[in-house]
Formats: C-alpha cells, structure tokens, sequence
C-alpha cells in the first residue's frame, strides 16, 4: 500500500511539473508569435558617429541600414535654426506625403523641389518643430554633416524604409565623440 501511495504522488508530481512545463513551453511560443506581429515593436537607431540608420526588430536583428547626413553643426540641438540633430529617444509621429514639398536651403539656388523625396517621416522631438528623417535632392550629401538638423537619406532607401516602419515607432540618435566634446 505504501509503495501504490508513493508511486501515486511520483507520477502526480511528474504530470504537475511536466503540464506547468508545457504551459511555459506554449505561453512562450504564443508571446513569441504575437511580438513577431507587432511591427512597432522595431526601434529606428541613428548613430551619428558611424552616419548610419538601422532598423532593429525586437530581437536585436538588423532589418534594414542605410547612410545618413545629419545637421551641419556638431553637438545636441538647443534651439531652432542652430543646424544640430538632436540626440535622444524619440518617437515618430507622422508620415507625411512630401513629394511635392519645396525648400530654399539659403545657399543662392532658391526653392528646391523635391528637397525631401516623397516622404517626411516626423519626430516628436520635444521643444523642437520640423525635425525629421526625409530623402535628398543632393545624394552626394549622404556620409556628410549638411542638413538643418534633419536626418537625411537616399530616396530609394527611404521609400524601402517608409514601407517597414509604422507609427508610432521609436527612434534613438546617439552622438558622435565630437557631438559630445562640444556639449
């Protein structure tokens, strides 16, 4: 009779551990699944150092890259019209049709079209309007510092980038050692 007892509680305490362990196995698998259908679960990172944009699921794979320009002045932007990009975590918040947007960079050429390609892909950047990632009019540009304080890429690159993110992804610009230097 005592061994029946003890073979009893082996073999319930076996099918406990066994069924708590397919639970785990199965809620992993779900969870896994549903993450994989979050496309904000992407995080845009822009590292001014290398002047590159990746876009990073949330597994830490790279799903897609591209050169960048960034603002012409170094540091952390501080206020409108000082050419810096700013540094920190942001979200995106629009994506705007800019394909027949205009803009006089101050340079003598005057109003440019298609100074942005065909989208503008706005930031919320907290104290700080236009900020944004957008095409190029002057892909010669890209791997520069040259914009306003925007982050520029090649048109073909942002229209394969406007096709993987969503709204409201995030979006983290760190410095370059220079950027820190002069803060």
């Amino acid at each position: 009779m005592k061994k029946k007892i003890i073979r009893y509680l082996i073999v319930s305490h076996l099918t406990f551990i066994l069924s708590i362990g397919g639970m785990a196995v199965a809620f992993y698998y779900y969870h896994t699944a549903q993450m994989a259908q979050i496309k904000n679960a992407n995080i845009l990172l822009i590292s001014k150092d290398e002047m590159k944009l990746r876009l990073i699921d949330y597994k830490g794979q790279e799903l897609f890259t591209a050169d960048i320009a960034c603002g012409k002045n170094y540091g952390n932007k501080e206020k409108q019209g000082d050419l810096k990009t700013p540094e920190g975590t942001f979200k995106i918040i629009d994506i705007q049709d800019a394909s027949k947007w205009k803009h006089d960079f101050g340079d003598g050429k005057g109003e440019i079209e298609g100074a942005y390609g065909n989208h503008f892909i706005r930031l919320e950047t907290p104290g700080h309007k236009g900020i944004g990632i957008h095409g190029t009019h002057d892909p010669l540009s890209i791997g520069t510092r040259a914009t306003e304080g925007c982050i520029r890429i090649k048109n073909s690159e942002l229209e394969q980038l406007v096709s993987l993110i969503r709204v409201p992804t995030t979006v983290i610009i760190t410095p370059s050692v220079k950027d820190i230097k002069t803060q």
